[in-house]
């Protein structure tokens, strides 16, 4: 059989190294088993009520992992702008892993996730050019090989809208931005 038929044997439609192939147990601990991604080019409206958790539909991506000792790192880079700048230091972000919220365990009334508020550019209440972002990161051990759904989400403590990709106004001006927000999963062999 030649070389090209066997490595074409192990390739889904997809052209993905089909699972059934990888014995993850003989893979070293830290080896990347396989990366999955959105990315989100567009712009949307995501609306907030206080004290409420609140899913970024726009970024959510699938896996299914290889092994159930594997490790699941969830990282997200979101970008936008809140209605009103104190919703920046008044907000927490996390993710959903299905319907299960991952991060810091509930404290007493305390607003809890993984990263604390959201960075701004530059603090005022200006609603053209002052958009914030996220970066921030987990390692999930979610103990599955069924498909799982990682989820983007965040709690702000008013009522409020964050604008995803955007700034609040949104006018065509060179000094308006837009942006691209993303979530990534990477599969690490335990």
């Amino acid at each position: 059989m030649s070389r090209a038929r066997n490595v074409a044997s192990l390739l889904t439609s997809a052209d993905n190294i089909n699972a059934s192939y990888i014995d993850s147990s003989s893979l070293p601990s830290g080896s990347v088993l396989q990366v999955k991604h959105t990315q989100f080019t567009s712009q949307n409206t995501v609306s907030f009520t206080a004290n409420t958790d609140a899913t970024l539909t726009d970024l959510t991506v699938n896996i299914t992992p290889i092994s159930t000792s594997s490790i699941i790192k969830v990282e997200a880079f979101v970008q936008g702008e809140w209605d009103h700048v104190d919703a920046s230091t008044d907000s927490c972000w996390f993710f959903l892993r299905d319907s299960t919220k991952l991060g810091s365990a509930t404290s007493g009334n305390r607003n809890v996730g993984i990263h604390m508020g959201t960075s701004i550019t530059y603090y005022s209440s200006n609603a053209s050019t002052t958009p914030e972002g996220v970066k921030y990161v987990y390692f999930d051990s979610p103990s599955t090989t069924s498909q799982i759904t990682y989820k983007v989400a965040a709690r702000a403590i008013n009522s409020i809208n964050f604008y995803l990709n955007r700034t609040v106004s949104d006018t065509d001006h060179n000094y308006v931005e837009r942006g691209i927000s993303s979530i990534t999963v990477t599969e690490i062999a335990g």
